[in-house]
């Protein structure tokens, strides 16, 4: 198999050859990419800069990057959530920070509902939790996907030059639509209760719909008055001139935002 880096490293979980990086020391903080992205195109600036303070494990999910697909099992969040927890047990890790990117995110939540005695803080970039929060045009933009449309982009450049079966890059799209039209309605209940506080990061001209991360926001014990109230454990960010291609490129307010929040004590658990 191809090895892009000296960190690379591949574990045997769920019948597949997951593939994943691991950058610097401290606290560890596990980052998920999106859909068609390997840890290059999605968090190639960002990792140099997390990994001065923490120990980055940067993953490779069914089918991205290193990562071979398994061809009879579709893409599904709850496989990303079984794979991503059976890392950090392969791993020994017994809790660990996770950053998610676009559907690396939504695999990021889905741990932290499925196994959350895994995760200890959450950064979710570009996240929703019901379909109804990406923008109709952008889903419908996903489904004229096809491999020439795509010729040419970082995300195929990627992933012949990282893919154990590089002829396998018409199936991943065709599996990356299917996934797409997936009906997403997570029950409002997950985030109420869930106990990780959260970090959602979304571009002010994302796919997402910035109506919906406030929505999320609330959800997750947030949208009042701080000043009168106190600040919840979960904050929330709209890049300025941001897209959702462009999101994890913006480094310069990530690196502002994301570790004073990583790095803040936990906040006391409500009986």
């Amino acid at each position: 198999m191809k090895n892009s880096t000296k960190n690379g490293n591949y574990a045997n979980i769920n019948g597949l050859s997951i593939y994943y990086e691991i950058h610097g020391t401290g606290q560890p903080l596990v980052l998920l990419p999106g859909a068609l992205s390997g840890i290059g195109s999605a968090f190639g600036r960002l990792i140099p800069l997390l990994a001065r303070t923490r120990q980055v494990i940067a993953v490779e999910l069914q089918g991205y990057g290193h990562t071979a697909d398994i061809a009879d099992r579709p893409l599904s969040y709850k496989h990303y959530a079984e794979d991503t927890a059976a890392l950090l047990e392969h791993l020994r890790m017994n809790q660990a920070d996770i950053l998610g990117y676009s559907s690396g995110a939504g695999a990021a939540l889905q741990v932290a509902i499925r196994y959350p005695r895994l995760v200890r803080k959450l950064v979710l970039c570009s996240v929703t939790y019901t379909s109804s929060g990406i923008y109709p045009e952008m889903r419908a933009g996903i489904e004229e996907l096809t491999p020439e449309i795509l010729a040419g982009s970082p995300y195929e450049q990627e992933y012949l030059q990282t893919a154990p079966r590089p002829q396998d890059w018409p199936q991943l799209i065709a599996k990356a639509k299917a996934f797409n039209k997936q009906i997403q309605e997570w029950p409002a209940s997950d985030l109420k209760e869930m106990k990780s506080p959260v970090l959602l990061i979304a571009g002010d001209s994302d796919l997402v719909c910035p109506e919906h991360i406030a929505e999320m926001f609330r959800l997750l014990g947030g949208g009042h008055p701080g000043d009168l109230m106190g600040l919840p454990a979960s904050q929330m960010a709209i890049l300025p001139g941001t897209t959702h291609m462009g999101l994890t490129e913006r480094t310069d307010l990530f690196m502002a935002i994301i570790p004073p929040f990583l790095d803040a004590p936990m906040p006391e658990q409500k009986v």
